[in-house]
């Protein structure tokens, strides 16, 4: 059983910076891809990024693509968003989650999921 928990999250203006952080607890995390996922208000949730189980593979919503970094430390059982460039879209709860080996752009293919973390960002 693997526990997720985000932070990092706060209010920053357009234009801004953050970077989100994930750790994991329990399970043997590198064998894990780590996805982040974000929902607004009235929205679905939806893809925001993923990074394979070994690091060699990451994916991005065409959103955030040259904006947003996915990178993980296994050492420390954690894996970072950096968010740069923010726009007022990007407000919303972000959450991670976790899932075997494999990376995934839907949120039913993960097995675990933190609680999530605010982000909002001011025009």
């Amino acid at each position: 059983q693997v526990q997720m928990a985000e932070s990092g999250g706060g209010l920053v203006q357009a234009g801004g910076s953050l970077r989100l952080s994930c750790e994991a607890f329990g399970g043997t995390f590198k064998n894990y891809a780590v996805g982040w996922f974000r929902q607004a208000p009235g929205k679905e949730r939806e893809f925001v990024a993923t990074i394979r189980w070994s690091g060699t593979i990451t994916d991005y919503a065409d959103s955030v693509k040259g904006r947003f970094t996915i990178s993980r430390d296994d050492d420390k059982n954690m894996v970072y968003l950096q968010m740069n460039s923010l726009k007022p879209e990007d407000t919303a709860v972000y959450y991670c989650a976790a899932r075997p080996y494999a990376t995934a752009t839907q949120a039913g293919a993960y097995d675990y999921w933190g609680l999530g973390t605010q982000v909002t960002v001011s025009a």
